[in-house]
């Protein structure tokens, strides 16, 4: 078991078409494919969700194996999920293995569930890897503006999300790190009953825990030192803008939904 290799909460640095996006536009794009991607009910539309993905990959200049990388820390999750699904799902058998029988239709709810996930994965991914977090904290912040009237705290919110994105690949490197410091003193987290294996990680949890608040210390007391007094009189070296292409992007994906939709309405995708 490794946590290397996280990409939700990366930045990788660049000047695609993606990156130059408004981190807006970027949002509402994972939350509209989000929806995209749970619409097919054919491979037509699984086959159109995979090859637009694979375009927003190319267009934002990720490098595949980046991506790849990231889908790692997954795979523990993905064999749980497709072995439930394969054995506990009623219908025509396929194979025995031992008082288990593996059905036709679970097969077929492992390849639709895995590749939902999959995509899920990338899509989120490509966000954050194309998002510097400064923007990213930005375009929070403006999206939930029309909710301050009625006491929501938009910058605080924005701040807290970015920084919980921020983190996901710092706590996988701690997380890592102990594994491996308490495999070098005899830990295993591979062997053993399913039991024994969820105990093996209590060693590895409570330091976990400590050095996040360790961290969280660590960041208060550094952006205390830095004058930060929260949103109010804020200012910004550069405001958000929405340009022409902006609003090319959001047509986009607002056609590709309405092109899945539309599949799945006429019973073709």
């Amino acid at each position: 078991m490794s946590f290397q290799g996280v990409t939700i909460g990366q930045y990788f640095p660049g000047t695609s078409l993606l990156h130059r996006l408004d981190p807006r536009v970027k949002i509402t794009g994972v939350l509209i494919l989000s929806v995209a991607i749970f619409l097919p009910k054919a491979w037509p539309g699984y086959l159109a969700a995979i090859l637009f993905t694979l375009s927003l990959i190319a267009l934002g200049r990720v490098p595949i194996r980046l991506i790849l990388r990231g889908m790692r820390p997954i795979l523990i999750f993905l064999l749980i999920t497709a072995a439930f699904n394969l054995f506990l799902t009623p219908g025509e058998p396929l194979f025995r293995l031992g008082p288990l029988t593996a059905t036709r239709e679970g097969l077929v709810l492992v390849g639709v569930t895995t590749t939902r996930l999959l995509l899920l994965v990338t899509v989120a991914s490509l966000l954050t890897l194309t998002t510097s977090p400064i923007r990213l904290t930005d375009g929070l912040e403006r999206m939930l503006r029309p909710l301050r009237p009625i006491g929501v705290p938009a910058h605080e919110l924005a701040l807290m999300m970015t920084i919980a994105l921020r983190f996901i690949p710092t706590l996988a490197e701690e997380a890592d790190r102990i594994m491996r410091a308490q495999q070098a003193r005899g830990a295993s987290f591979a062997t053993g009953s399913l039991m024994a294996r969820v105990r093996s990680l209590v060693p590895v949890l409570v330091p976990l825990f400590v050095a996040s608040f360790r961290r969280a210390d660590e960041l208060a007391t550094a952006m205390e030192a830095r004058g930060y007094r929260g949103g109010e009189g804020r200012t910004r070296m550069q405001e958000l803008a929405f340009a022409a292409r902006d609003g090319v992007a959001l047509a986009v994906l607002v056609g590709f939904l309405a092109l899945l939709l539309g599949l799945r309405l006429t019973g073709k995708g």
